[in-house]
């Protein structure tokens, strides 16, 4: 890991948080992400499971959490399982958690390697009445692969199948939701690094310089700051493919007169940070770009403010659909009359704003959260509203993470230049 060790407290908290959800004298497990092969003898990058690393901190494949809160045994109630390493791993993959390091690590006193684990599982077993599963629930996840988490519990289920099997998810969406100190602490670092990355572009971006080159100054700044690099798939989209909502291809070349739009952050010991500006290609808008740029940002402005203790997403984004109608008339993309004869169901505005205003940012960047739920202290949300005029070849979307607080919206992300005039000057002063 490149980040600096955290606080074991944030665990230890959440586990506790975690077991007051629990059923009487249930079990919980929790496995690590696999490493996912990519062809011959390679593999990807490891991503640590998200409700694993929230409950424990433990950034190591091959892991795996039990919580067992009315275990006989009090060493049994919080285990942790290790692969075990020696020296032939030591050589060919470098250093893993020893059991005082992962103890450190997550705060957790019994610590055994994995291979004890499906003997301590049964007697374990036999003492719980329920069994909580994880599983991946994101309302937009779409899984074509056999997960650790999913073989876990087909294993489970086919060698114990008369306990009663309940799901994680749920709570873990519940509790994940609203992020503590500790956790706004990363997700700061995150956006502190993402603003550095984004200062780079601005004396670098101009006529003929190619998406891919932009891609890699931002890794540069991202990983000389501890980040592991992109949260997500970085979009780097000028001209026509800023109207791309997940263009990820960044092959082309940036002409003048062109929008450069830039959905990039970084991550930080797994926390996200989501951004997204545009930026002129030769350093000035033009006087429609400007325009339809500024009314983007009059709505994120408004759109902010309603990111209070008590609203909901689902309030948010009818409310922001209004607001968005009227620039759109500003504009001339949408006339007055049309929208009044509209179907309320098939919203004329979304002809050129198509996406929500927002969504839940965490351990991931999309993460998880009830849309219906309303807005708590702690909860921290994306902020960005677009404009996508595609017979313009010319989509802007601006884009800030929101803390909420009791006293109103925080900007994380305030340190970052939005404004039209300081973007120019800023593009400029080096020339």
């Amino acid at each position: 890991m490149k980040y600096s060790s955290i606080d074991n407290k944030l665990f230890i908290e959440n586990r506790k948080r975690f077991v007051k959800k629990l059923k009487a004298n249930a079990l919980a497990v929790f496995n690590s992400n696999d490493v996912m092969p990519t062809n011959a003898d390679g593999s990807m990058t490891f991503v640590q499971n998200s409700d694993l690393f929230y409950l424990s901190g433990i950034d190591q494949e091959e892991s795996i959490l039990l919580i067992f809160p009315d275990a006989k045994d009090a060493a049994s109630r919080e285990i942790l399982f290790l692969k075990e390493t020696d020296e032939r791993i030591a050589i060919w993959e470098g250093h893993k958690y020893s059991k005082e390091e992962a103890s450190t690590t997550s705060g957790i006193q019994t610590v055994y390697w994995l291979s004890q684990f499906k003997i301590l599982f049964k007697t374990l077993m036999a003492q719980c009445d329920h069994v909580y599963l994880n599983t991946n629930e994101h309302t937009r996840a779409v899984i074509e692969v056999e997960t650790r988490d999913a073989r876990f519990v087909k294993w489970c289920r086919e060698n114990y199948p008369l306990h009663k099997y309940k799901r994680s998810a749920p709570l873990l969406h519940e509790l994940r939701a609203v992020k503590s100190r500790l956790e706004i602490d990363l997700i700061r670092e995150a956006c502190a690094i993402t603003a550095k990355g984004f200062r780079r572009l601005l004396g670098f971006v101009r006529p003929d310089v190619w998406e891919y080159e932009i891609e890699a100054e931002l890794i540069h700044e991202f990983i000389r700051n501890k980040s592991r690099g992109f949260a997500y798939s970085p979009i780097i989209a000028s001209g026509f493919n800023s109207n791309v909502l997940h263009y990820v291809e960044n092959n082309k070349q940036c002409r003048a007169g062109d929008i450069l739009l830039l959905d990039v952050a970084a991550e930080y010991a797994n926390y996200a940070s989501d951004l997204t500006r545009c930026l002129p290609v030769n350093g000035k808008f033009s006087a429609r770009q400007r325009k339809v740029y500024d009314a983007v940002l009059r709505v994120q402005r408004e759109a902010m403010k309603l990111l209070r203790v008590g609203n909901t997403l689902e309030k948010l984004n009818a409310e922001v659909g209004e607001i968005m109608q009227e620039e759109l008339v500003r504009l001339r993309l949408l006339k007055s009359s049309d929208i009044k004869k509209q179907d309320p169901k098939n919203s004329l505005f979304k002809r050129y704003f198509m996406h929500g205003t927002s969504h839940y940012l965490g351990l991931d960047v999309h993460d998880v959260g009830s849309f219906s739920r309303p807005f708590e202290e702690g909860m921290v949300f994306t902020c960005e509203p677009g404009i996508y005029i595609r017979e313009e070849s010319l989509g802007i979307r601006l884009e800030n993470d929101v803390l909420v607080t009791r006293k109103g919206p925080q900007d994380l992300m305030a340190g970052i230049p939005i404004e039209a005039e300081e973007i120019e000057q800023l593009m400029n002063s080096g020339k």
